[in-house]
């Protein structure tokens, strides 16, 4: 179930892709079988083990290009192990919420992007999220929970604050929605038919993709989709001052001869 737009985000093949809060490695997967170089970090030590395993399994039955590589480590989002401007791409889905100092966090996602580089950030968006937390304290007052609702334009915001700029930003996973409240409604911890019932239905759209359920949830998106995903890109840097003289002289006679 992948939450980033592949194509929004711009990913080609040989792009070196950092996954931030990979969890279990499903968009670490797609980026490895577009041929990335793949950097999956995370910091629990079973999504970790994981991740590698299952990048393994794909690599071994030539699911991916041999051009693509990967990497899997253990690490903190606020003190990234790589240098500054070393990757060309990251993705940090449904990790953001999880952060106390998400600032350090997207600071440390800007140093690292190369010039020019592009950042997918998903969060859980602010309606659904909010109904979640009022039905359920369980949903998210856990270790590792979540610890705060962004509203898009809050987002946008602590984004530019990392020298960042926002762009396109869209809406995911409407069906997941009501399967959360209902999960809340009736206790997180419970497994009520109910909650089977839905469950197997998410399970069917996934493996199946079945037009009926694609459609639905395309219309749905923008009014119930359960996650927010912001693009943001590094800004390249300036053309040097002397270009940029040489450029405005050329301007200036080519005025000049024109107005002969």
């Amino acid at each position: 179930m992948l939450t980033i737009d592949y194509d929004r985000l711009d990913l080609r093949p040989g792009m070196t892709v950092l996954d931030l809060g990979c969890g279990e490695g499903r968009h670490a997967f797609e980026a490895f079988r577009r041929g990335a170089r793949v950097v999956a970090v995370d910091w629990g030590r079973h999504e970790v083990e994981t991740t590698k395993r299952w990048l393994g399994a794909i690599a071994e039955a030539g699911e991916a290009p041999e051009s693509a590589r990967f990497e899997v480590v253990r690490g903190d989002l606020t003190a990234l192990p790589f240098p500054d401007g070393s990757v060309d791409r990251v993705i940090a889905s449904e990790v953001l919420e999880h952060i106390p100092d998400d600032a350090t966090a997207i600071a440390e996602i800007a140093r690292v992007l190369t010039p020019g580089g592009r950042v997918a950030v998903s969060v859980p968006r602010y309606g659904p999220e909010r109904v979640c937390w009022a039905l359920s304290d369980a949903y998210h007052a856990n270790e590792g929970g979540h610890i705060r609702i962004y509203r898009r334009d809050v987002l946008r915001t602590r984004l530019a604050a990392a020298a960042l700029t926002p762009g396109e930003s869209h809406h995911a996973h409407a069906l997941h929605a009501p399967f959360w409240w209902l999960k809340c409604a009736v206790g997180v911890d419970r497994d009520t038919a109910a909650v089977r019932a839905y469950h197997r239905l998410l399970v069917w759209d996934l493996t199946e993709r079945p037009w009926l359920t694609r459609t639905a949830e395309r219309v749905l998106d923008p009014v119930l989709g359960k996650s927010l995903v912001v693009y943001a890109d590094k800004p390249a840097p300036a053309r040097p001052a002397a270009r940029q003289i040489a450029a405005a002289g050329t301007t200036d006679v080519e005025r000049t001869a024109a107005a002969r």
